[in-house]
Parts: structure tokens; sequence; C-alpha cells
């Protein structure tokens, strides 16, 4: 228990997500000792040294890898991210990326970039010119989406809305994104279903060990001739030299990527965008706030929502006396923590107990104040990782 939490805040984070910790219970800085939680956009966690007081990280974002994920778990600490926070957004870009390739718009913008416009000869250059950068329509076309969370079927619903088919894949499709998906998309059976029947391919997945170069030589051939592939996802998703290859052979008519690097630069068929996706005031706004609430809920009542490597776990309280555990998914857990309480006397009002993996999540309400030799006790039990005691003040 703590009077304030001191919050280490990286980067520019909104300031309407910042109002959602109270300045009664939080102290927000940059430059914060010993601080109990790291909110962060962009900064690299990785070479960070944890400190002992750090209690929970919140990425302004969906995306997790400038987070080291496995040793916060090993210390017991969820990071919380924003997913769908920037999900129109990114929505938007993917259509916006659509229509850039279909309408040859970035070299006709370099084209008339190049004209001198005091030419006298200027119009008849225009007219004459555009007819190199003639393009088709997307209705009709056919977009796979591949990864079917919130942006995956936004995007969906979006290119139905221009008169485009869809056909999408995500073998971990959750029932709320399953719900969510209009009815008129067919659902492929293989990443290669998807890869065979689309014009436009558009990647929505998390950068892991399973997605990395997921789009290959291989599933780059099996396209129809002169596709687009749209990766807004992360670079790591595709093999980069295979799709400047593809773009040489005319396998693939573009390219459009929101991650620029030196490989992609300046290629024929290249679109690159500076990291744009949620470059939103609206999704800048969303993510900080989404983030800011998840961690003030569990840094004052133990509730998780949205953490990347611990269970949602959310109780509604019952009592003034609440205690947390972060523990290894171990067997008689439960069992162990209920036998400490029960021999120092406390009855336990209501207990939640939620696993992801390996790691597993136990809030427990009682009736009375749990002294700290109960709390010493549980953190002794072998595969507690934390224990922290959430006794409301008022």
């Amino acid at each position: 228990m703590t009077d304030k939490y001191r919050i280490q805040v990286l980067n520019n984070i909104s300031a309407g997500g910042l109002k959602r910790l109270p300045w009664d219970r939080f102290a927000l800085s940059a430059d914060v000792d010993d601080p109990h939680a790291i909110l962060v956009r962009s900064a690299d966690l990785h070479n960070l040294e944890i400190p002992e007081s750090l209690l929970a990280v919140g990425r302004a974002g969906s995306g997790t890898n400038n987070i080291p994920i496995p040793a916060m778990s090993m210390r017991g600490v969820p990071v919380f991210n924003a997913p769908g926070a920037n999900a129109n957004a990114v929505k938007e870009l993917v259509v916006a990326g659509m229509l850039l390739a279909a309408r040859n718009l970035d070299d006709a913008l370099k084209y008339l970039d190049s004209l001198d416009p005091d030419d006298p000869e200027l119009e008849t250059k225009i007219e004459a010119g555009k007819k190199a950068f003639a393009g088709y329509e997307l209705a009709n076309h056919t977009l796979g989406v591949v990864g079917l969370g919130k942006i995956g079927c936004l995007v969906a619903d979006a290119a139905i809305k221009l008169g485009m088919h869809v056909i999408g894949y995500d073998p971990e499709i959750t029932v709320d994104s399953a719900w969510s998906l209009p009815a008129t998309v067919k659902k492929a059976h293989s990443l290669s279903e998807v890869l065979k029947h689309s014009n436009f391919l558009s990647l929505h997945v998390p950068l892991v060990d399973a997605t990395r170069g997921m789009v290959d030589a291989g599933g780059m051939a099996q396209m129809k001739p002169g596709s687009v592939i749209l990766n807004f996802s992360r670079g790591g998703v595709v093999d980069e030299t295979a799709i400047l290859e593809a773009l040489k052979s005319g396998q693939l008519s573009g390219y459009v990527c929101d991650f620029p690097n030196p490989q992609l630069a300046r290629q024929p068929g290249v679109i690159l965008l500076p990291h744009l996706g949620a470059s939103t005031r609206e999704a800048e706004e969303n993510c900080a706030v989404m983030v800011a609430d998840q961690v003030r809920d569990y840094l004052l009542d133990g509730i998780i929502r949205n953490s990347v490597n611990f269970p949602d776990v959310i109780l509604p309280r019952e009592s003034r006396f609440r205690v947390a555990i972060a523990n290894a998914n171990v067997p008689n857990m439960v069992g162990g923590i209920s036998h400490e309480m029960a021999m120092a006397g406390l009855n336990i009002a209501t207990m939640t107990n939620k696993s992801r993996k390996d790691l597993a999540y136990t809030l427990v309400d009682v009736d009375s104040e749990v002294p700290d030799t109960v709390i010493k006790a549980i953190a002794a039990i072998d595969g507690v990782l934390m224990v922290r005691y959430l006794p409301l003040t008022n």
C-alpha cells in the first residue's frame, strides 16, 4: 500500500490519458526514482534496469516489441497495451494505401513535383504525362486480410463498403472478432488460400516467431500477377528481399509499408510511410486513455484488463480488504494461499484465479484487515512472483 503511486512517463503521452490518473493518488514525471509504473509509447525498455519498485508497464499503443515481456513476467509485472484503440486510424491508412497503389498516386505526385510551375507549357505537360499514371478502381477486386482482430475487421468492413470482395484468415480469431466480422467476408482455412485469391493483401498480425517472414517468396508466387501487399503490421512479417524480387518480376505491382528501412528506400513499386498507422490525434488520445485506465485500475484494485502476459481478471470488490497475487501457473497455488489465510483466521469473501500459459493471477477479498505476516507468508510460497495488499483507504 502506498499513499501515491509514482508513474514514470516516457515519450509524449496524451494529456487526456494522464488526466485519468488523479493527482491525489498518482505522481507523474518523466524523471522519477523507483517508479511503480511506466507509461511508454516508442521508448525502448530492453536495456532498462528494472527497478525493484516496478509493478506495471503501460504501452500507449498495441505493439509491445519495445518492452522485455519475459523479464517482466519473471517479476510478476503485467504489461498492458491498448488493442483496438488505434484501429480506426490504421483502417483509414490501409484504405489510403490501397488508393495510393491502385491510382499510382505516389508516382503522379512525384511527377508533378518535378515540373517547373513557371513553365508556359505546364498544362500541356500535365495532360501528356498523366497517361503514365492511369490506374484502376478498387471495386470488384479482392482484398485478403490476414489477422482478424479489431483492425482487420474494420479494414474488411471498409473494403466491402468500397465494393471489394474480402477473404480473411486468422487461425486464432476471438469470439468478439468473429461477431464483428461482416457476414460477406469469406473465411479462408489457410494463408495459402488467401494469397491465391487476393489482388490486395493486408497484414494485421503481431511480430512473433510464428509470423516472422510469414509472407515469403513462395507465398508471393501464389498471388495473382500484379498484386499489392500492404504491411501495417511489422516489417518482419514479410521477406523484404523477396518483395523486391517480386516487384522486379512484375509478380507484385506494389508494396505499401509503414516501416521504412534502407533496403526498401527509393525502390520502384515501394511506397514507404514513416510509421503513421496510429499517428492521429484521436488514436493517440484513445490509446493513452485506455492504457491509463488499465494501469490505474491495476494499481488501485488489482484488476487486469488487456495485459499481454497475464490473464484478464476483473473482480468487483466485496470487501475493503483485497490481496492480489501473481504466480507461476503450478498446482495447488490457490490451496496454499487459502491455507495461509485460514491459519490467520481470515474469512475469504470472494476469490478468483485465472491463468495464461505459464502465469496465473489471483484476487482475494477478505472480511477483515490482513496482517503483514500473512502477506509475507504468501510471498514465501514457492512460485509466487508478487503479492500486493490493496485495502481501500476510505
